[in-house]
């Protein structure tokens, strides 16, 4: 139906729900404690202000090496499924499908529309599905080792120059302003005091009278709130928070799940 044809009401509900069609995905309605999984990302070894103090981990948590996995499954439920909270829950065999629908679909596509979702009836979002379903969502999000043999990996071994990381950050900054993800792939290599992945979402504050520019991310080491990433222009290098696994500073960033082979 053309909107000139419309009576006024009517004009303000299509526009209304044109809109909503239109924002669907946008990385500007995302919300941590809705938006985000339950559970963490457990590191292989203990640390201590960014040093292994032991070859163990000190909780005995066994689901580790899922930081790519975690960061590209929130993605993925964010822009291509949709929650049902008064819809009656599945069994957990159709569940498993509908989530293996979800986290099978290329992260860097667009979002798709509310009615070409994937349903998930019976939660109300990520976070309570996650927490509810804990087991089940980790045994089929995807395993972590296939994220070693990413062919973007390869830019850690030779893209350390701080031309590149302007480019990076750049190419962020337009990400953050198209209201969409940045998954970012932090290293130091070949130092690796980290090596990690964490989602961007948008700017935690405006940028510092120096050009500092201040980002919010998605952290799956720390699922109870979200983490902090900087970008320093005299020093032309990101720096990122610091927490039990990592003494904080420099790191290099690269975007991956932004399109095919990244």
């Amino acid at each position: 139906m053309r909107l000139g044809a419309c009576r006024p009401y009517g004009c303000l509900a299509a526009i209304f729900v044109a809109a909503s069609a239109a924002n669907a995905g946008s990385a500007e309605g995302f919300n941590y404690s809705r938006d985000t999984l339950s559970f963490a990302n457990w590191t292989v070894f203990t640390y201590e202000n960014g040093h292994i103090v032991s070859h163990k981990n000190q909780f005995g948590h066994h689901y580790s090496r899922r930081c790519f996995v975690m960061t590209r499954t929130v993605a993925q439920f964010y822009k291509f499924a949709r929650f049902e909270p008064n819809a009656p829950k599945l069994d957990e065999n159709e569940l498993h499908k509908r989530i293996r629908a979800v986290t099978q679909k290329s992260p860097w596509h667009d979002p798709l529309p509310p009615e070409k979702r994937i349903v998930i009836p019976g939660y109300r979002n990520l976070r309570e599905l996650s927490s509810a379903n804990t087991r089940l969502m980790q045994r089929n999000i995807g395993v972590g080792w296939v994220v070693y043999l990413r062919p973007g990996n390869v830019r850690m071994f030779y893209l350390h120059d701080k031309n590149y990381q302007v480019k990076t950050q750049a190419l962020l900054e337009q990400a953050i302003a198209r209201h969409e993800f940045f998954i970012a792939y932090l290293s130091d290599f070949p130092i690796l005091h980290i090596n990690h992945s964490v989602l961007v979402y948008k700017h935690s504050r405006p940028r510092s009278a120096d050009g500092t520019d201040h980002y919010i991310v998605y952290d799956p080491n720390h699922p109870d709130a979200p983490r902090h990433l900087e970008w320093l222009p005299q020093k032309r290098e990101f720096s990122y928070e610091k927490d039990r696994e990592f003494a904080g500073g420099f790191t290099r960033v690269f975007q991956v799940y932004g399109k095919f082979l990244q």
